[in-house]
């Protein structure tokens, strides 16, 4: 396993990551998922990422079931979740980022995991009906209590975290140290080009999410759409609709032919790809089925073997979308 620093904290998180996603508490059972866990262990995976919306909390409640079960020493894990979705409820106050929900959303994360801190802690949206300073204020007091070690955002503009930096610079409090985009490649400019200046002049880390797009980028919707895919999850049709496109499956069908002359596999390739650069700390990976896990793991090989210059190349003249960077 491969460690890299989130940003320009302290913390090494592994270069992949293990996330429960539409996985834990929903697609598979809770014995499933701690055979899951304890392989990403046993491999050097030390991030493990969730939040309160995951299964409206039951997520949580089976990696923290897990947890406890495996017994592993908690200097030797990190553990992650995010605030804002709420964990099923509509009333007032149960979403959003404002303080009360926060702090109420925090503590009910740490009992559904067991834990007695969270690792990182990510605004998992930016809220628009609470001020920045509000939020920025609530995470800088969960990390003086000890309750979360470093917070971050997921999905937040360049923008938003560029305020809640400066907020927290000017009020004296902790900024934000890791961001949790989506990143892959047919998921780009964002990461590559809103984000550029972020990762030196803060040092922001990041924890990428869908790195295969949702399953696009293993081919296996190459000829047809196959059962028992989290595509075809009922309440998910909406990201169905957005990345099953007919352009982004034949991009995958050229990368997929491209795979096998490399002598490596579409998942592992758009795996590696995604970890390849050196501002990516770790790309968070899903999975249902163990195989599925095992052959994700062999994807750092993969990039420090055969991503060379020329290939690198060669995936990107199939892509045609290299995002267009400013000129500054």
């Amino acid at each position: 396993m491969e460690y890299r620093r989130l940003g320009k904290s302290g913390l090494q998180v592994s270069v992949l990551s293990f996330g429960s996603w539409l996985t834990f508490g929903k697609q598979i059972g809770d014995t499933t998922a701690e055979d899951l866990m304890k392989i990403a262990y046993d491999n050097g995976i030390n991030f493990f990422d969730n939040a309160e919306i995951y299964a409206r909390g039951q997520s949580e409640i089976v990696m923290g079931n897990a947890l406890k079960k495996l017994g592993w020493s908690r200097d030797t894990f990190v553990v992650s979740s995010k605030v804002f979705f709420g964990a099923g409820g509509r009333l007032p106050n149960q979403t959003g980022l404002s303080r009360k929900h926060v702090f109420e959303a925090c503590d009910a994360a740490l009992k559904r995991l067991q834990v007695d801190y969270l690792d990182l802690y990510f605004c998992h949206r930016p809220d628009k009906n609470t001020p920045i300073e509000e939020t920025v204020w609530a995470m800088n007091d969960l990390v003086r209590m000890g309750k979360v070690l470093y917070w971050g955002t997921s999905e937040w503009s360049a923008q938003e975290i560029q305020e809640a930096y400066s907020v927290a610079r000017q009020y004296n409090l902790i900024p934000p140290t890791m961001e949790q985009p989506q990143y892959n490649m047919l998921h780009r400019d964002r990461v590559e080009v809103e984000y550029a200046q972020l990762y030196t002049n803060i040092g922001l880390g990041t924890t990428i999410w869908s790195p295969l797009a949702s399953g696009i980028l293993t081919g296996k919707y190459n000829e047809n759409f196959p059962d028992d895919t989290r595509l075809s999850i009922e309440g998910l049709e909406w990201l169905k609709d957005r990345e099953l496109t007919e352009r982004k499956i034949e991009k995958v069908r050229k990368l997929t032919t491209f795979a096998k002359e490399l002598g490596t596999t579409m998942p592992l390739l758009a795996l590696a790809w995604a970890i390849k650069p050196t501002y990516i700390s770790t790309a968070i990976t899903g999975a249902s089925k163990i195989s599925q896990l095992q052959e994700n793991l062999k994807a750092i090989e993969v990039a420090n073997t055969l991503l060379t210059p020329e290939v690198m190349a060669k995936i990107e003249a199939i892509l045609e979308n290299t995002p267009v960077k400013p000129m500054f």
